[in-house]
């Protein structure tokens, strides 16, 4: 089985950190394709970052196409362009926030969210509400770190403390039963603390990975019918042109 793993912003750092938390969780004969951007910008923070980011996100789906993967995996917690994957690939398409989402409902009553920057707060409520987790999700907290600051979250004791921090406000204020690390960088934080929080912690990118190996093994993929269907191939134009689909 070969799992397409995106980073669709352009930190080669975050990228390998991102490939070794798919790696660890992966089932034995499962191989992780790990794909950066060829465009995009160096972090998604913002709306403006995560239009920058499609085009290359596209691109990198279409590339995993071509080359048979089982299923792709979006390793952005805004879950940008989730829709237009899905309309680009034959394979399922995970997103890590719904993903995430998804296994903190099967672990616990009522879950909150530990995002970065204050900003990013309301992309992960809207997702929420988006996918049906509005009464599950009790609150988004953010920690303050830029997502580029988690290049170093493994090695780095003052990211840990920080995001320790603000996870055990989150459980001492929500009363929630368990968290969900609202970016991709934070993967590599989960065991350290799952090991002092007492209560599950979930990393989106290891939920995709078991979910598309679970979708994948029961012969599952993605439909091509009504709104999921590939978008006919056009003419683009301009600075456009390089991401235009073919047949």
């Amino acid at each position: 089985m070969k799992i397409q793993i995106i980073n669709p912003n352009a930190s080669l750092a975050m990228t390998e950190e991102i490939g070794h938390a798919a790696r660890r969780v992966a089932a034995q004969g499962t191989h992780i394709m790990l794909t950066g951007t060829a465009s995009g910008p160096a972090s998604i923070e913002s709306a403006f970052d995560e239009a920058l980011a499609l085009p290359g996100l596209m691109q990198a789906v279409e590339q995993g196409r071509r080359e048979g993967v089982h299923a792709h995996v979006v390793a952005c917690f805004g879950d940008p362009g989730l829709q237009a994957a899905r309309e680009v690939a034959d394979a399922p398409v995970l997103g890590i926030a719904q993903a995430a989402m998804h296994a903190a409902c099967l672990l616990a009553p009522r879950f909150s969210v530990i995002t970065t920057l204050q900003r990013t707060v309301s992309t992960a409520e809207r997702l929420a509400r988006l996918y049906g987790f509005e009464y599950q999700c009790r609150r988004v907290h953010a920690t303050g770190l830029p997502v580029l600051a988690l290049e170093a979250a493994a090695t780095d004791d003052r990211v840990f403390a920080q995001v320790r921090a603000c996870a055990e406000r989150a459980i001492e204020e929500d009363g929630c039963g368990a968290l969900v690390l609202g970016c991709a960088g934070m993967a590599p934080l989960c065991a350290r603390l799952s090991g002092v929080l007492g209560v599950p912690v979930i990393d989106g990118v290891s939920v995709a990975v078991k979910l598309a190996e679970a979708l994948s093994g029961a012969g599952l993929s993605a439909s091509k019918r009504g709104d999921g269907a590939r978008p006919e191939a056009k003419p683009v134009t301009g600075i456009m042109s390089a991401f235009a689909l073919s047949d």
